[in-house]
Formats: C-alpha cells, structure tokens, sequence
C-alpha cells in the first residue's frame, strides 16, 4: 500500500468526461413541474434563465458527457487536485481505520465550486450572454462564480444571505476583487426582497430568498442569465470530477473506499465525490457506504419530508421532488451559511429514498471540536460546512477504533476557512450556540408546501 501523505494526478489523467447518473439511477428521477400548471417542464420553460448546454446537461441520458477543452485549460489551475492520507488525524484518533480527504481548497476561490463555476460561465459566454446572476450563503458560490466570470469576461451579480454577508466580509471582498457586485438580501433591488423586507424589515435573509432575488433579476432582463451553485443536475455533474479523480488516487494508494462522506447544503460537493462511487454500487460492484453530513439546525435529508417543493422561497423555480423543510423556512444563523438551505439536490434526495446514501446531522459546537483537531493535526483550517464532514469522519473512525475495523474512509475537503476565523474565535470563547431542529418553525413551513403534487 502507498505509504505517501499526498498522492497527485498528472494532468493528463484529469477526467475527460464528467459522470451523469441520471440514466443509471435504480428509480428514475421525477420530472421537475412547471410552479404555474404543475406539469413537467419542458426545455423551452427554462431557456429564459439557462444556456441551451446547460439545459440538455439538465435533463441528459448520457452516461459521459465531455468535458470542454477550453474548461479543461482552466481546470489545469487546481486540477486534478491533491487526495491527502489524514496520518496525524489518524495517529490523534488512535484508529486502525485509513482516513483520505480529497482536497478542493487548492482551487483559487478556496472551495470546490468552481468546478461548475467555471463550466456555467463558459458555457453561457458561448451563448452570448453578458452577466449572470446568482445566489450564495456562505460566500464560496459567490466567489466561484464572480472568478469564474471574470475570466470569461462576463458580468457577475451575487446576492449573498444577509446573516452571511455580514458574518463573512472577506468572501465578500474576494468577489470584489474579481469585479463581482454582491448585495446582502432580501435586498430592495426586486420584487421579491421588497416584499420579504415589508414583512420582516429585520430577515437575515435564507438561501431560498437570495436563489427568487437572482431568478427575478434574470427573468426581467434579457442579457442576463441565472447560474446556480448546487442543487441541480448539471451542476452535480460537473462536480464528479471530484470522485473521479479520487477514485483513480485510490487506485494509486492501492486501497478502496468503505465508506465516503461529504457536507450536504444542497449538495454539490457531496454529490461530486459520492456520485461515481455510488455507480459501482448500483452496478454490484461495491458496498462502499455513502453518507451526507448535515447542520442540526436546517436538517433537510434527516427531518425533512420528501415532497414536491420550490427551489425558492417565492415559488419561481420549478417544484422538484426533494427532502424538504418547507421553502418559507428561514433557518437559524449558524456560520455554515453554505449549509442553510431548505431542499437538497433531488438526484441525492432519489438515492436516499432508496437506501443508497445515508445522512446524519450535527450541531455547531461538536462540528468546531472536530474542526480544531484536524487544524491541529493536519495543518488546514475548515470551512464550517466542511467541519461537519469532518466531524462525520471522524466518528466513522472512531466506530474503527472499537471495533478493530480497518476501513478506508474518504471525505471531500470542500473549502478552507481562512475567510471564517471570527467564528473559531467564538468557539474558542465558548460564544457559540447550538441550534437544534426549530420544530415549530419547521412544521409551520411545511404548512406551505404546494397543494399539488403531493409526492409519493
């Protein structure tokens, strides 16, 4: 077995192709339905927002779908990233488990986003279009895109959760140095924000609102696009470069997975390193066990009942059928703000109903306790939606260490947090708070669920 702390890919052996699962799913995945007429959407219902690509992405049963030489180039800056074997977590733990980390914090924006960032402006500079609007809550979409633009020479508009924008200026800024323009929302820049601000004057502000503040400024002016950081199908996609490479650095280590976690928001990032791991187990040629990571707070995969919802808080989007918490639910202001939203990507969600990926949530302070131990072992910082991953990790090994199990557990390292020492500021002072499950909040959200459909 490779005995290296870090094992790297050539260039040459980046993916060609990123991995759509869509045409080898076990249950087929439900249509997306028109908000209007409850039918399903047709692609010409989503041409005023999206790139014609990016739309047959959407809805394609292709297997592999090639990945452009012009976003390879741009890939090269990062890619393929590094895997890391967690030696010193591992000694710290006292585990006979293996701990891998897949490391997308090298990208130039800190994160994993850019993997469809850069795939989204690429594809919508060729279609013509001069800015893209979009959302973000932790500020890591945020600055994927606004990067991602600036090298494509588009415009970029970002309207970022207001609990985040004041909680994270540094992601804030680093959209600024890439000529992004962000506004903290609800904002009154729209018809949505004015009417979230006369209801609450004082709204922090959720994923859900900032997503209907971004597909409004799209819909009402005709240079502008809408780019989406997770959720979709297409941006699933793109990330499963992430499990590619991995499972080829693996192959390297001479050993394979048992068992791979990833942070869930809405989930981009786990979905990009368990897709392709999830196809060996459809296929029979695994067991590997996928799990997704979630805040205690917003617990969509683990309380949230599996019905056809909006993507957004004014009911804009198409109605997808996800795990939910209802799309008025605004979440409590925990600094994961990546993290805050009250749906899950519905290919995760399809897999989940069907007892392929498990999920597990977590409050703040325990996510910060792991935190700290892996900063003090292995010498990077988390983001707080990647310290939940780790914290999963960590248990996973520690259920090693009872047992005498010797598995190989791998986590996708989504972000660095060099942009969120404030809050282990407040740890280290004891001024964080664990939110739990806001059940009351909750079932009155779900109480706006749309009449029709009314799932399965």
């Amino acid at each position: 077995m490779n005995e290296s702390y870090k094992i790297h890919l050539s260039e040459k052996e980046m993916p060609d192709a990123w991995y759509n699962i869509l045409p080898e799913l076990p249950t087929p995945l439900a249509p997306p339905l028109h908000p209007a007429t409850g039918k399903p959407v047709t692609p010409d219902d989503l041409k005023p927002i999206f790139p014609d690509a990016l739309i047959a992405q959407e809805m394609s049963s292709e297997t592999w779908i090639e990945i452009p030489s012009e976003v390879k180039e741009i890939y090269k800056l990062w890619r393929p990233s590094p895997l890391h074997r967690a030696r010193n977590l591992e000694k710290a733990l006292g585990t006979p488990a293996r701990i891998y980390y897949k490391n997308e914090s090298v990208s130039p924006p800190g994160s994993h986003k850019p993997n469809t960032a850069v795939a989204q402006a690429y594809y919508n500079k060729k279609a013509g279009v001069k800015r893209l609007a979009t959302e973000t809550g932790a500020g890591q979409w945020g600055s994927a895109l606004s990067f991602a633009c600036k090298l494509f020479g588009i415009q970029c508009t970002v309207y970022m959760v207001k609990v985040s924008y004041y909680q994270k200026p540094y992601r804030r800024i680093l959209m600024h140095v890439w000529d992004g323009e962000v506004y903290p929302s609800p904002t009154d820049r729209t018809n949505t924000g004015r009417a979230a601000l006369a209801k609450n004057p004082d709204a922090k502000g959720s994923l859900g609102m900032a997503i209907s503040e971004a597909v409004e400024d799209a819909a009402t002016h005709e240079d502008t696009n809408y780019a989406l950081g997770s959720v979709l199908n297409h941006v699933l996609l793109h990330q499963t470069v992430i499990g590619l490479e991995a499972q080829k650095q693996l192959a390297l280590a001479e050993d394979k997975a048992d068992i791979v976690l990833g942070c869930v928001g809405g989930g981009s990032n786990f979905g990009g390193i368990a897709l392709p791991f999830a196809r060996d187990k459809i296929k029979g040629k695994s067991n590997v066990e996928l799990i997704g990571i979630e805040p205690a707070s917003c617990p969509t995969l683990t309380k949230g009942q599996y019905r056809y919802d909006y993507g957004d808080t004014a009911g804009m989007t198409p109605l997808m059928l996800m795990h939910t918490l209802g799309h008025s639910f605004e979440p409590p202001g925990i600094h994961a703000g990546g993290l805050r939203y009250h749906g899950d990507a519905p290919v995760l969600c399809n897999l989940v109903h069907s007892g392929l990926i498990t999920a597990r949530a977590y409050t703040q302070n325990p996510v910060f306790e792991a935190a700290l131990l892996f900063a003090r072992t292995e010498g990077i910082v988390p983001a707080p939606e990647t310290s939940h991953v780790i914290k999963g990790a960590i248990d996973e090994a520690l259920k090693c260490k009872e047992t005498g199990e010797e598995k190989c557990i791998l986590f996708c390292f989504s972000g660095h947090g060099h942009f969120d020492l404030a809050v282990y500021d407040d740890y280290l002072e004891g001024k964080l708070v664990d939110y739990e499950y806001p059940e009351e909040k909750i079932a009155e959200a779900l109480r706006d669920l749309p009449k029709f459909p009314t799932g399965i």
